[in-house]
């Protein structure tokens, strides 16, 4: 009794690596500037707020990412830079800018995380509030919107890890629009017959010599 061998369908095989090149740029794409986008936003909120006293009563208290730290909104607009880069460069300078779009995102990470549990700029207005240089802010708390920019933080990551693995199969701006640096070539003038009154006319007023003399 025989045996028939299986031959695989060619649909049932593994995606190819054209095929992975674009869904890995596509998810690239969406991730990075989802995450720059979040953690913009992220930066714009209330973190952390509290109470100082002043005067015998409770001054209330807020501040913002970016008053607690600039660190990730400045990254994002880095990460952001080179997410549109890596498609400018090629193999050195492509895996350079998919690292610093990784690192970007993993500094947002780190910045908003630190930032989650700092009490600095709460401090530094209770001190301004009070006019005690040593005074500090009370029952202190902190917002969800430092884990919203770790999440930023972490999709620009995902889009820099990506980049490094698959952008090798990510297509490059096309030099095709770019001008070129060889001269344009002089457009010859028409020649002038000497029985048309109006050639000759024209060529007067283009500061030529009619008779070709």
């Amino acid at each position: 009794m025989g045996y028939v061998t299986a031959v695989p369908h060619p649909r049932s095989e593994a995606p190819g690596p054209a095929r992975a090149g674009r869904l890995s740029l596509a998810v690239a794409l969406l991730s990075g500037a989802l995450g720059a986008a979040v953690a913009l936003l992220a930066t714009r909120q209330q973190w952390s707020q509290g109470t100082a006293t002043v005067a015998g009563g409770a001054f209330p208290l807020t501040a913002k990412g970016s008053d607690v730290t600039g660190v990730p909104a400045a990254l994002a607009i880095v990460g952001l830079a080179a997410l549109v880069a890596v498609f400018a460069v090629r193999r050195a300078g492509r895996f350079a800018v998919a690292a610093l779009l990784a690192l970007s995102g993993a500094g947002i990470v780190v910045a908003a995380l630190l930032g989650a549990s700092d009490s600095s700029a709460l401090d530094e207005q209770a001190a301004q509030a009070s006019g005690d240089t040593s005074a500090s802010v009370d029952t202190l708390s902190h917002t969800a919107w430092p884990y919203v920019a770790v999440v930023g933080g972490v999709l620009i990551l995902l889009a820099g890890l990506l980049a490094l693995r698959y952008g090798r199969l990510w297509p490059a701006m096309s030099g095709r629009y770019e001008r070129g640096g060889a001269p344009q070539p002089r457009r010859k003038a028409p020649a002038v017959d000497p029985d048309r009154p109006e050639d000759l006319w024209k060529a007067l007023d283009r500061g030529e010599d009619p008779t070709g003399a």
